[in-house]
């Protein structure tokens, strides 16, 4: 029987997608897959429902950059309603106690936030898509069932107090890969002794990119509506595949060396880094992929493109 063509087209690159609140990581993919009839469409780390922002998607090869843009750090704006807490952490959840919050000003929250930068450690919730017997927890959790879970290391680069009305507290955040907001939240909340939850939660930054260019979905299918319309006019949005890694070092290779390299050997190239990861152009053949150092210094494939 012969092998079944892939649907979809070959298109590469990377869309910075400003997520809309009420949908899921995964809906929204597969949204922008079909808008764009791509072929491979991957996201590089899931935003609940609840939030909005930053949700960088990689198209075709720009898929095989997503699992280093899992790894990089993000950031986030969030409001913390101070005085209620919810059982899954943010506005989505059922209510579950109120506390009065007289006496909460700016000081006390400046004093709280201390014990919550640095290396700090965080109990996963129960409402997270993180696995337990192969199923996430958020399955358990709306069946009533308590797994229990062991805190997991975490990195606060940064946690800045914005605003602060007598009732909501708004902060930027600058986190490691893994940082629930939501715990955050819930953290300052058992700190200052009347609990909180998340009301707003947008992701402002993830590695390299920010929010300062993202496209809508709403741009999207406007896009394909107009004069000029259909999968391909939308390509114009999409960033190179290797504008993930533009923070990494940079190795220009002639084309012997290319050639080497694309058959999967290590080269040794004049002035390499002695360490790390590093990305890999050919002279006549741009982006070639990512590169590792190794041991004896030879600069070897790591994850080849096929653009």
């Amino acid at each position: 029987m012969g092998r079944r063509n892939k649907r979809g087209r070959a298109v590469h690159g990377i869309l910075l997608l400003d997520k809309p609140g009420g949908m899921s990581s995964n809906r929204a993919l597969q949204r922008v897959k079909r808008l764009f009839d791509a072929s491979r469409a991957g996201h590089t780390g899931s935003l609940d429902p609840l939030a909005t922002g930053l949700l960088p998607i990689c198209l075709g090869e720009a898929t095989k950059v997503s699992a280093f843009l899992l790894e990089a750090d993000k950031q986030y704006r969030f409001t913390a309603r101070l005085g209620e807490t919810t059982d899954s952490g943010d506005a989505d959840g059922e209510l579950l106690a109120t506390s009065a919050i007289e006496g909460i000003d700016r000081a006390r929250i400046e004093a709280a936030l201390g014990g919550l930068r640095g290396e700090i450690e965080q109990l996963p919730p129960m409402h997270s898509a993180l696995k337990h017997a192969g199923r996430p927890l958020y399955e358990y959790a709306r069946r009533g069932i308590d797994i229990e879970r062991s805190p997991r290391p975490t990195v606060i680069h940064r946690l800045d107090l914005l605003s602060f009305d007598g009732r909501d507290a708004q902060f930027d955040v600058q986190c490691s890969k893994g940082t629930y907001v939501r715990t955050l939240a819930e953290d300052l909340g058992a700190a200052l002794g009347c609990g909180a939850h998340v009301t707003v939660l947008r992701r402002t930054g993830a590695g390299p990119f920010g929010d300062d260019a993202l496209i809508t979905l709403a741009k999207l299918e406007a896009d394909m509506t107009s004069d000029e319309g259909g999968p391909q006019s939308l390509d114009r949005h999409l960033l190179p595949v290797d504008s993930a890694l533009k923070a990494w070092p940079r190795l220009d290779l002639g084309p012997d060396l290319a050639g080497f390299v694309r058959q999967g050997q290590a080269v040794q190239v004049p002035r390499a880094p002695t360490a790390g990861l590093v990305r890999l152009y050919g002279r006549n053949e741009g982006f070639l992929g990512m590169g590792r150092i190794t041991s004896d210094g030879r600069v070897a494939p790591k994850r080849l493109m096929n653009l």
